[in-house]
């Protein structure tokens, strides 16, 4: 996925297109530049040098070319530092470097915020222009703010204030009683709209930027970074990018902190629901879905229940503090201790068979099992020897997923011989000792009293006599 600083990168064309906008909407004839023409303001010109070079800077501005702006504008400030227009060259200072390429974010945030500092009120005062001149200032200023990838805690908190007070001028003065005739609504709209964008996007980065630092370091810092997700994902709970990032956060604390696997998977599909093509160069919207679904999966073992965690996804940013995904071990174990409670004989020796069958079955036997009192198993009857008044009983002991099995595994040796013959395919259970093992045929002989097996007898035919002629 790519970083962040990759998504705010596109916001140096859109700066571009945003004072585009903002100059869009003065009258014919002006330019950012001409806002600042002596006749509109107050001001003098020292003489006629000064006006040629602030001229000069106006041609610059018209023809697109800061890097001829900022030559210009180093010659005015040098030879007259001490213009009536001094404060108007910081915003031209600003302009034009917003306007460089590659930009130049540290240049135009110090511009800008001695613009800020002065007092936007104070430089921008014409009534009609004025207005507009903030909003590009702001504009500039805010973009800026997103592009500095090692912002000081000074200039994070001047990229915050211009952002929200970009937000706060832009509701002010993109209203229907300010649209220009020559604007259709939807392209007042929009101009609107991307400046409210850009604000919040770059108070979005700067409020993850921290997190975003520590998880650049080399060994990431996670435990910084999580917290910082969690809080800026619960002030803006529509961003699929610190969800994701987030998620990132949880994993790499999963060694320490096991349960956040399941949070993470939350997340990585709480942004897959809000962007799918989040972070993805081709816009592929199923790349991002796919590898949560694959988390999911080989946390679960299946994709039961992943439905419905794409609905619980979007009804909150956060998962709720019990939130965990069970482990296919997890389930195993759930549904092992369910049937040992629903069937507690069968249970039993399926544990006693899997220890005989295991390789070391025969040691299993002769240290923990032979001469151990055994609790009352249960089986079906293969035949009694002798057929009648039987003294052993050879048992089978179906499994479920083997219900008609009718192999015997186990021979129940009686101390008295029963009265009757065992019935074939009867239910027996009995209590016994463990005597003898053989494992290939597999059997396991059990000593037990009469008095403790329970099985169905029927009465033994009788031969007929045969006399003596």
């Amino acid at each position: 996925m790519h970083s962040f600083l990759k998504i705010m990168s596109g916001w140096a064309a859109v700066a571009a297109l945003g004072v585009g906008i903002l100059q869009a909407q003065a009258p014919a004839g002006q330019t950012a530049g001409a806002l600042a023409k002596p006749a509109a303001q107050q001001k003098k010109v020292k003489d006629q040098a000064e006006y040629d070079l602030f001229n000069e800077v106006l041609k610059d501005q018209q023809g697109n070319n800061p890097q001829k702006t900022i030559q210009d504008l180093n010659t005015w400030v040098q030879k007259y530092p001490g213009s009536d227009y001094k404060d108007d060259r910081l915003y031209m200072y600003e302009d034009a470097y917003s306007k460089m390429n590659p930009p130049q974010p540290e240049k135009v945030m110090d511009y800008g915020g001695q613009l800020m500092k002065l007092g936007l009120d104070n430089v921008f005062t014409d009534p009609k222009q004025g207005p507009l001149q903030k909003l590009a200032a702001l504009f500039a200023l805010t973009v800026a703010a997103g592009q500095m990838q090692t912002p000081t805690p000074e200039q994070i908190d001047l990229g915050k204030k211009a952002a929200n007070e970009l937000k706060q001028q832009g509701a002010a003065y993109f209203t229907p009683q300010n649209k220009p005739a020559n604007n259709t609504d939807a392209q007042w709209n929009q101009a609107h709209q991307t400046l409210d964008q850009a604000a919040d996007h770059t108070l979005l980065y700067l409020d993850v930027l921290p997190a975003n630092q520590a998880m650049a370091k080399v060994p990431k810092n996670c435990a910084t970074a999580e917290p910082i997700y969690v809080k800026a994902l619960q002030g803006r709970p529509q961003s699929a990018y610190i969800s994701y990032q987030l998620a990132l956060s949880m994993v790499c604390l999963q060694a320490v902190h096991p349960e956040m696997v399941s949070q993470a998977i939350y997340e990585f599909e709480r942004a897959a629901v809000i962007d799918p093509t989040l972070g993805d160069p081709h816009n592929d919207p199923k790349k991002l879905q796919d590898y949560a679904d694959k988390a999911y999966v080989s946390v679960h073992g299946s994709n039961d229940g992943l439905d419905q965690l794409k609905a619980e996804v979007k009804n909150s940013p956060l998962p709720p503090p019990d939130f965990k995904i069970q482990t296919a071990s997890e389930i195993a174990a759930a549904k092992e201790q369910q049937f040992e409670q629903s069937n507690p004989r069968l249970a039993l020796w399926m544990k006693i068979k899997a220890a005989l069958t295991a390789p070391d079955g025969d040691q299993y036997f002769a240290t923990q099992l032979k001469d151990s009192a055994v609790p009352q198993l249960r089986g079906i009857v293969v035949e009694g020897k002798p057929a009648c008044r039987s003294k052993e009983i050879l048992v089978a002991v179906p499994l479920p997923d083997q219900p008609d099995n009718k192999t015997p595994e186990i021979t129940v040796k009686l101390d008295a011989p029963l009265t009757g013959k065992p019935e074939a395919g009867a239910e027996i259970l009995w209590e016994g000792v463990p005597s003898a093992f053989a494992k290939d045929p597999f059997m396991l002989t059990v000593d037990a009293e009469k008095a403790k097996v329970t099985v169905n007898t029927s009465p033994c035919t009788v031969p007929p006599v045969r006399r003596k002629k």
